[in-house]
């Protein structure tokens, strides 16, 4: 395990105590934006209640720039703002029924991964190909994890993997292989960018 170290939002982040706080706020707000708008990079396939959106690939792209702690806020604030009615879910839906529904597993996994993945990207873990494959791919076993019980309740256990897992694998390597590139190239870019020494 690498030492805690950097992730991409820290190497800007102001030294002034006021202005960091502000500036994490702004990162957290559009890290639900981003989510948001990721959700509606949607598909609805008519033999399941899940939908295929983006989703999954913001919410693990966020948390490994941002860290664990701003990362799973800006999950937890992309969840309020649905629950609240706002039109953030996949479709541009929104309401508390859809945290409660069959896709609400998923909703509350993107949670832990956020955590998860912000965790490991502080640890250095986004700075290579194989670790932030790893990486990445942990917090889509976690989003599954929360997922599949709560969908099984709703279609049984023996329908869950053929409505709930089957269906998103292809399109879940996909995000995870860009994401897994993304990472590492935008480490480097960050580099050239940064004054010498100024990243570690």
């Amino acid at each position: 395990m690498h030492a805690p170290t950097w992730t991409l939002a820290d190497v800007w982040r102001p030294s002034s105590r006021s202005h960091a706080l502000l500036y994490d706020g702004v990162l957290t707000l559009a890290g639900s934006v981003l989510i948001a708008l990721m959700a509606q990079l949607s598909l609805r396939l008519p033999w399941t209640p899940v939908p295929i959106t983006g989703q999954t690939l913001a919410v693990l792209l966020e948390a490994a720039a941002l860290g664990a702690r701003r990362g799973a806020s800006a999950v937890a604030l992309y969840l309020c703002m649905g629950a609240t009615g706002m039109p953030v879910f996949a479709l541009g839906s929104g309401g508390i029924a859809h945290l409660l529904g069959p896709t609400g597993g998923y909703l509350l996994g993107f949670l832990g991964a956020a955590w998860l993945v912000g965790w490991l990207a502080e640890h250095g873990w986004d700075r290579r190909l194989p670790t932030t494959a790893l990486a990445l791919l942990l917090g889509n076993a976690l989003i599954y994890a929360f997922g599949l019980p709560w969908l099984a309740l709703f279609v049984g256990w023996s329908a869950v993997l053929p409505l709930g897992l089957f269906p998103f694998i292809i399109g879940d390597l996909f995000k995870l292989l860009l994401a897994t590139f993304l990472l590492p190239a935008s480490w480097r870019l960050v580099r050239k960018l940064s004054p010498a020494g100024g990243v570690r």
